[in-house]
């Protein structure tokens, strides 16, 4: 009676939680730092006192046993991973929004003293597709006083004559010493020599393309002497990996939304956000006074808000969707880019403007590499720990969380349930079980290598550039990448069969913790389960996240039809509403590009897939509406009944 009274307590506190949350809900006010402050603090001591129970109740005694050893190795992991959420909750009890400050300074500078911009578009090895839309974005900027230069460490004389061709600046240097800071840093000293230096400059990736107004909106917020860079977020308009292969493209965020959306302007209202390469304005005198990109890390970003910010000068951020890119579309580039990303990050850690090195830094910005080293170095191994440590029971009987289910409701349960409430309520849904731990433990191997290795080792690493465009038209299987998954799923399943079907193994004498172990144990199937489907790469058409359809005019054999114009990409166009046969030739006409002759490539029940014969000026205005123009692109909210939809339609494909 008095464990069935145990049960009934535990679930009470869990079904409070949750009954909790969704009063709260309608109640309070994401963007209120009052409101975010209890719900985090809260948060905060669920989180402590979680942690607690786990060192107080669950541990192995100790000794020279397994059981110690892999218990608390287990308890450290998970205990430095509940630090580093404590971190990230203090910074998200803020927010900040400087769109009305934007509207306020739109320009602050005197009419005959219109600021000059150099937009910069870093390139190393892109296709011509690929570059060709970033170009004549940047030349559509609604800012007048602009020059679009093109950074080519490829030296390709093709692309020379493409700059010529659409009037914009192209350098190339002899070698590449410093990776993509070190192009940067030669584009600079090229400027010095100029009549007219630039009073910004503007960094782009290769497959980026800034809307019309990014540069006018970006330098509205330099009214403030004091700031150095203004960041923006990166949106993207194709799917990453995760939510391609799985089929969630148009219910379910990219994997980095979160932190765009939502972290850094958390980051902002503390005065720590940082550069993230692209889509960022800089001024001039600042990025010259640090002596331009640092190039002793492969983040370079990172390290120049931290060199600004010893100078005197900050990062801030401007959460608009003033930019759109290309996502890794493949799992191996998405992989490398993240522990890129980690390994830059100790560098830095390592540094001369690490968190414990002497220099100017504020407390704030030591803070905010301590808090980014602890995500890196702790996330990706905890979910590796988490992924294998119950196979030590179902093997070997080593007992790492000895707990009742009672308290595992009470503790972990009720922790859980008020986090996933919190960081949902604030993001609109954007975290989602399952999916969220997939995207972790795909890259957990190379991202926690990345981390130690970075932390003991933290010269004499190559920058690894990220892969973006080429052939995406087949299925591919990972099977480098999916190995590891395999071979735990193998041992989890092997594992389970032993402990539930034979006599002579632990789970029989388990007690109430069989209950616990067993429920971990399929959750972890279930997630490996969905990490092998990722790693099936779905081939790829080119597809727009604004695309709507729209009216247009087509002309056969001389007769307009009216009809419904879909999924227009650079080179075809899908039409409805008329019967065509293959290899007839119309007209169409496109909004805002014009008139011109296409001819059908194949015949749908409903019209018809039409490849475009496009002259140039109409290619730049397709480019310039595909890329250029239009809301976000990116899933910024969902709803789970839509990424239930959709997982169900991606089971039918198989």
């Amino acid at each position: 009676m008095f464990y069935l009274s145990e049960i009934q307590s535990s679930f009470a506190h869990l079904a409070f939680a949750f009954g909790a949350s969704l009063v709260l809900s309608s109640l309070l006010d994401p963007k209120k730092v009052a409101h975010r402050t209890v719900l985090f603090g809260i948060g905060m001591a669920l989180s402590v006192r979680y942690i607690w129970w786990r060192g107080s109740e669950t541990l192995a005694p100790p000794g020279l046993t397994f059981d110690c050893l892999f218990s608390w190795s287990f308890f450290a992991i998970e205990a430095a991973s509940v630090l580093s959420s404590l971190s990230a909750f203090t910074i998200l009890t803020r927010t900040r929004s400087r769109s009305a400050e934007v509207e306020r300074f739109m320009e602050w500078w005197k009419p005959a003293e219109e600021p000059k911009v150099a937009i910069m578009i870093a390139t190393y090895n892109e296709d011509r597709s690929v570059l060709e839309r970033s170009i004549v974005g940047a030349k559509a900027s609604d800012h007048h006083n602009c020059e679009v230069i093109v950074l080519d460490d490829g030296r390709r004389d093709w692309l020379q004559r493409f700059c010529d061709d659409q009037g914009v600046r192209y350098l190339r240097r002899p070698d590449n010493k410093g990776s993509k800071a070190g192009n940067i840093n030669h584009a600079l000293d090229v400027l010095v020599a100029d009549a007219e230096r630039p009073d910004f400059i503007a960094v782009l990736d290769a497959d980026f393309v800034p809307h019309a107004d990014f540069i006018s909106r970006g330098l509205a917020l330099f009214h403030d002497a004091k700031v150095g860079l203004v960041q923006t977020p990166q949106h993207f308009f194709n799917p990453d990996p995760i939510q391609h292969n799985l089929g969630l493209s148009r219910s379910y965020p990219d994997e980095q939304r979160f932190f765009f959306d939502h972290l850094q302007p958390s980051r902002d209202a503390w005065g720590i956000a940082f550069c993230c390469g692209t889509s960022s304005v800089i001024r001039w005198e600042a990025v010259r006074a640090v002596g331009g990109f640092p190039t002793d890390s492969i983040t370079e970003d990172f390290m120049l808000t931290l060199a600004l910010q010893e100078e005197g000068y900050k990062t801030v951020y401007l959460n608009e969707a003033l930019t759109e890119g290309l996502a890794p579309e493949g799992l191996k580039e998405y992989v490398t880019q993240r522990a890129r990303w980690c390994l830059g990050l100790m560098q830095i850690a390592r540094g001369r403007l690490g968190p414990f090195a002497s220099n100017r830094l504020r407390l704030r910005d030591r803070w905010s590499v301590i808090d980014s080293v602890f995500f890196w170095l702790t996330t990706f191994p905890f979910k590796i720990a988490a992924m294998t440590f119950p196979l030590l029971y179902w093997f070997f009987n080593v007992t790492v969380v000895n707990a009742s289910v009672a308290d595992v409701v009470s503790y972990f349960g009720v922790y859980m349930i008020w986090v996933l409430f919190v960081l949902n309520f604030i993001s609109a849904g954007l975290i989602i079980p399952i999916v969220n731990d997939v995207s972790q433990l795909l890259g957990a191997i190379p991202i926690s290598r990345a981390a130690v290795l970075g932390l003991i080792k933290p010269k004499g690493h190559a920058f690894s550039v990220t892969a973006k465009g080429g052939d995406r038209t087949k299925v591919v299987v990972q099977w480098r990448l999916m190995r590891p998954f395999l071979i735990l799923g193998g041992l989890t399943i092997l594992g389970l069969f032993i402990g539930l079907f034979t006599d002579q193994f632990a789970f029989n004498d388990a007690g109430d913790g069989k209950i616990v172990i067993l429920f971990w144990t399929v959750y972890n199937l279930i997630i490996l389960a969905v990490t092998l489907a990722v790693c099936v790469e779905l081939p790829r058409a080119e597809r727009h996240f604004a695309d709507r359809p729209e009216r247009a005019l087509i002309s056969v054999d001389g007769a307009l039809k009216r009809v419904w114009l879909t999924d227009l990409t650079q080179e075809t166009v899908r039409i409805r509403g008329a019967g065509l046969l293959p290899g007839t030739r119309i007209a169409i006409k496109i909004r805002n590009v014009g008139r011109m002759d296409a001819i059908v490539l194949q015949a749908t029940s409903d019209g018809g897939v039409l490849s475009l014969d496009i002259d140039p000026k109409q290619y730049e205005a397709l480019l310039r509406r595909l890329y250029a123009e239009g809301n976000v692109p990116s899933v910024t909210r969902t709803r789970l009944s839509a990424i239930m939809t959709d997982a169900v339609a991606r089971l039918g494909r198989r």
